[in-house]
């Protein structure tokens, strides 16, 4: 849009955004983290929220007397790039990387990293997001890699940097492992095949365990089968075959026609040899039932079957009985050649295949099919395996407590997410799987004597060349291969070689707040100034990724916690609550939102329409209300003042003043309320509250304010009201764009800068004037409001216009109090077009009053006496009603003699006006509209439907609206007779020199009501 391109060019031109942080040096520091997002693909419109929010708070914190620095980031390294340019040669996995070249991929890697980065920076801006691009951290250079490593060698110096072997979730594409908090952002729900397999036991010709599986492609590889000691299990025959199985599951299992022909303790299965389904791998010690906690009857058969290559329980009691160790798959997800049938074969896709040869053996007992949720790799998308392999590890499990603490310690928002989502989190931590066999990433920095087994992680480039067995080039990248390059000095007389892994590349991002300033090698002050941040902001799904790798990293390396609040933000839906994506056609993009309605509408939407933290249905519709309702309706009132302030030559540095009206304290009044509301909102982090509060006065300056005072505006001459209606609008205009100003920066700007000549950013925001808030008027005018309302919405049901004057308006409060309403009178009375204004107690005269009973709650206080109750209520007469209304019970005797007393809670009541009135309730009032229409009320109506069809020829033809002319009328002789009567009303209302009833040519027909009337406008 024009204007926010012109307003982000001076702020270019000007330095605002730098002025704004150097005009606050010396004050108070506020530590914003930016979470460094990934240039090799587009922003969405989840981006728009998140950066949305982050201006937003930055941009109030800094009006409100903060330094706020803003550090850009870019996550560089990982799977995300890797997978780009393995797309983009047309390879895929690791053999066809290594054929290509470690160094040419990690080249076309550094390519790749940055291949959006002007689309980002162009969307950031036209965002409007402030943020430093041109000084940002960047995850792949040295600086950052050495900070990085500063901290890995801490943490391995503590002890917990450690090496080992165990089951952890692998992505079989990628041919890598992930970290738990990975695992934790790819869940899908899938349909997949669950198994009971027989185990035939040994020297048995027709007796099975039912063992059962959710994996039926792990049972190539089956070791041993699980059951609880504790659980009792039973010998059942069905048809001509023994079955073992869980006492509890019998009936669930087997259903039906089987024999129940021992019960046996769990403790006295261990032990027994079994035939495995498949002869694919023998083994020394295996095939034999274990004994295992973790076995429940709440699902499958109460016996479960033991793969140790593929389950972390499995594994660790396989583990633990000394049985062999047996993985019949390869790194790439696939059988080996030792299970014939199946090799090369993806398992995932062999479940099938397994249930087959099963039955064909005869070892298939049943199939299931079942919903589940299932771990996908959250970058590539395949489903993960669980894979015994060795790896590096951080021992998080160490500083759990210290985490949990470090969290208590945090202000969250929403503040379930402390306890909740993240806290459950905290509570299952495992170590940190850190280690990634990948290439393009930051390299774990520890080499390892093959001799000895010593290990050394060196803290620095400095202690890298100190430790190295021959010079270390001066221009070392630290990345693959060339860091694989240094060999390390061993105190064994041997070569130390470094370990072959990249880290998690959630280990980079957690590391920002020290490496972003190559701490602790330089920028110390600064580091020291800027730690800890006083928010993160990201999606929800950061709870699992920056969230913890930030508070993890920060525990492990100082103790403390690295920030003191998170704002975790919701997903962007579509309009019907659909996750957007692109594969869906659903996803919005940002960028085309902004060039159709302007960065302040979308910003709008998205902090107004509903609370961040939740997720928000959102479309283009939302941000087109946004535009229509707030932007353009605070534009029209902005160009009203600038418009007449023009025609007067108003200077506000010398014309401020003047006589206030009560309209005029009104809006003074509401302004420093709303200030204060939104004021508290923003230091209480309810952005959305304090949008809505903003919507609201909008509204009121517009439809109320300025509409009730444009009248003043068209006065000749600069008289004492003139001067306050264009102060207070001034007053208004300049400190509503400071309060939008974080919201809205464009329009804001826009407005600030033509009525103060200086930018809105680096003004301060405004805070309430106590003394200008006057509660009782406020109190007052919307008891006004609410009046009015509610005869409008009479008028509307009636079908009668508000242009059509009526005679009389009655006005009855229901809990309100009248206090000072008839000061207003003539304002009400204006506003909806009647003569006559009552404000009155007594209604019955105007109303029929209707008692029904309220069958849901008087029926079982009735009982039997409910059919008399109801035809008493039918036949009471208007006095008893109306005792009933005003005190709210009702006493009556039944032909038993018997009392009963009836609440408001008993009796539903309904109105209807008598005839002749319309009826409006509402909160406080209750308004009985009279709707005859008179001869001379008709006329009246006409004479002002005639001065809508002119003000809206003068627009047709673009007058300036202080332009007086001279009216030339041709019309129906009774309505010109009309016209002449109300001469005063036409006056009033139209800017005009003289009236003429004559012919000109080229004159307009117009049509007012039931007559044409012909127009002539001379300027």
């Amino acid at each position: 849009m024009e204007r926010e391109g012109r307003v982000r060019k001076k702020w270019e031109e000007d330095g605002t955004f730098q002025r704004s942080i150097a005009n606050r040096e010396g004050r108070e520091t506020y530590v914003f983290y930016e979470g460094p997002p990934t240039a090799n693909g587009l922003p969405h419109a989840g981006h728009a929220l998140g950066r949305t929010i982050k201006d937003f708070v930055a941009r109030y914190k800094t009006m409100s007397g903060y330094q706020v620095l803003r550090k850009a980031g870019w996550d560089t390294h990982g799977l995300p790039v890797e997978l780009e340019v393995e797309k983009l040669l047309n390879i895929r996995g690791k053999d066809q990387i290594e054929e290509y070249g470690v160094e040419n991929f990690i080249q076309k890697c550094k390519e790749s990293v940055f291949t959006y980065e002007n689309e980002w920076k162009q969307f950031t801006k036209a965002l409007g997001y402030w943020v430093d691009m041109d000084d940002p951290y960047v995850t792949l250079t040295n600086d950052y890699i050495e900070s990085v490593w500063n901290i890995l060698s801490t943490i391995h110096e503590k002890g917990y940097l450690y090496k080992g072997h165990r089951v952890v979730p692998y992505c079989p594409h990628c041919e890598t492992s992930l970290s738990s908090h990975e695992v934790a952002q790819g869940y899908k729900d899938v349909s997949d095949l669950s198994v009971t397999a027989k185990f035939r036991l040994m020297d048995k010709t027709n007796e099975y365990f039912l063992g059962w599986t959710t994996t039926p492609w792990t049972l190539p590889g089956n070791v041993a089968l699980a059951v609880n000691p504790k659980m009792n299990y039973v010998r059942v025959k069905q048809g001509t075959e023994i079955y073992i199985l869980a006492e509890s599951l019998v009936t669930t299992v087997l259903q039906e026609d089987y024999e129940i022909l021992e019960v046996v303790a769990g403790k006295d299965l261990i032990g027994l040899s079994y035939e495995p389904p498949f002869d694919y791998v023998a083994v020394k010690n295996g095939h034999k039932v274990l004994g295992a906690d973790f076995v429940t009857d709440s699902s499958g058969t109460g016996i479960v079957h033991l793969n140790p290559a593929h389950g972390e329980d499995d594994y660790k009691v396989i583990h633990d009985n000394n049985f062999d160790y047996v993985n019949v798959v390869d790194s790439k997800g696939r059988y080996k050649e030792m299970v014939s049938l199946l090799a090369g074969k993806f398992v995932k896709d062999c479940d099938v295949d397994i249930i087959k040869m099963l039955s064909q053996k005869n070892r298939l007992f049943a199939k299931q099919k079942y919903e589940h949720s299932y771990p996908h790799c959250w970058r590539c998308d395949s489903p993960l395996l669980y894979y015994a392999m060795e790896g590096w590890f951080i021992k998080t499990t160490a500083v759990k407590e210290a985490m949990q603490a470090n969290n208590q310690e945090v202000e969250w928002f929403p503040s379930h997410m402390k306890d909740g989502r993240f806290g459950n989190f905290l509570n299952n931590m495992v170590d940190w799987n850190i280690g990634r066999n990948r290439y393009w990433g930051t390299p774990l920095n520890v080499w390892v004597c093959k001799t000895c087994g010593k290990e050394k992680a060196p803290s620095s480039i400095k202690e890298l060349r100190k430790l190295s067995a021959a010079e270390v080039p001066a221009d070392l990248e630290l990345h693959k291969p060339y860091v694989d390059k240094v060999q390390l000095a061993c105190s064994c007389g041997r070569r130390m070689e470094r370990t072959s892994e990249v880290i998690d590349v959630w280990f980079d991002s957690g590391s920002m707040p020290f490496a972003q300033y190559h701490y602790p090698f330089e920028k110390k002050d600064m580091f020291n100034k800027q730690f800890p941040a006083d928010v993160v902001i990201e999606g929800v799904d950061q709870t699992r990724g920056w969230f913890y790798s930030l508070l993890a990293v920060s525990t492990l390396y100082t103790g403390q916690s690295p920030y003191k609040r998170v704002l975790s933000l919701g997903h962007i839906l579509d309009e019907d609550g659909q996750k957007m994506s692109k594969s869906k056609g659903n996803a919005l993009n940002p960028t085309e939102l902004i060039q159709e309605f302007g960065a302040d509408a979308l910003r709008w939407a998205l902090l107004a329409d509903s609370s961040p933290w939740n997720n928000k249905r959102f479309s283009k519709k939302t941000v087109s209300q946004a535009k229509s309702k707030v932007i353009d309706t605070l534009l029209n009132v902005y160009t009203f003042y600038t418009m007449y302030a023009e025609i007067d030559q108003f200077d506000p540095s010398r014309d401020v003043g003047g006589v206030q009206t009560t309209l005029d304290r009104w809006i003074v009044s509401r302004l420093n309320t709303v200030v204060k509301e939104v004021v508290q909102s923003l230091d209480a982090y309810d952005i959305t509250r304090g949008a809505r509060s903003i919507t609201v006065f909008i509204d009121e300056l517009s439809n109320w304010y300025v509409r009730r005072s444009r009248q003043r505006f068209w006065s000749s001459g600069m008289t004492d009201d003139k001067r306050s209606a264009f102060s207070t609008l001034y007053e208004v205009l300049t400190k509503l764009s400071q309060l939008m100003a974080p919201y809205t920066p464009f329009v804001s700007e826009d407005i600030y800068t033509n009525l103060v000549n200086d930018s809105v950013h680096v003004s301060d925001y405004p805070k309430p004037e106590e003394s200008l808030i006057d509660i009782q008027l406020e109190n007052d005018m919307n008891a006004v409001l609410e009046i009015i309302e509610l005869t409008r919405s009479a008028r509307n049901i009636t079908g009668i216009k508000t242009k059509q004057p009526l005679a009389n308006l009655a006005v009855i409060p229901t809990d309100a109090i009248l206090s000072n309403l008839h000061h207003y009178s003539p304002i009400i009375k204006e506003e909806v077009n009647v003569k006559g204004l009552e404000f009155r107690k007594d209604f019955r005269d105007l109303l029929q009053l209707h008692l029904k009973l309220n069958f849901a709650v008087a029926g079982p206080k009735l009982g039997k006496s409910l059919g008399e109750v109801k035809n008493i209520l039918e036949k009471l007469d208007d006095q008893l009603k109306a005792r009933f209304v005003e005190g709210g019970e009702l006493q009556l005797t039944l032909q038993s003699g018997e009392p009963v007393n009836l609440t408001k809670e008993d009796i539903l009541l309904e109105k209807t006006a008598k005839d002749g009135y319309a009826l409006g309730e509402g909160t406080n009032f209750i308004i009985l509209l009279e709707t005859t229409v008179t001869k001379e009320l008709k006329e009246e109506g006409l004479v002002r439907e005639f001065i809508r069809a002119v003000q809206s020829y003068r627009k047709e033809l673009n007058l300036p609206v202080d332009l007086r002319v001279v009216l030339y009328i041709q019309t129906d002789s009774w309505l010109q007779e009309v016209l002449v009567k109300f001469a005063p009303l036409v006056e009033r209302n139209l800017i005009i020199k003289a009236v003429h009833f004559e012919h000109k040519p080229m004159m307009r027909s117009f049509q007012v009501e039931e007559y044409e009337v012909k127009l002539y406008i001379q300027s």
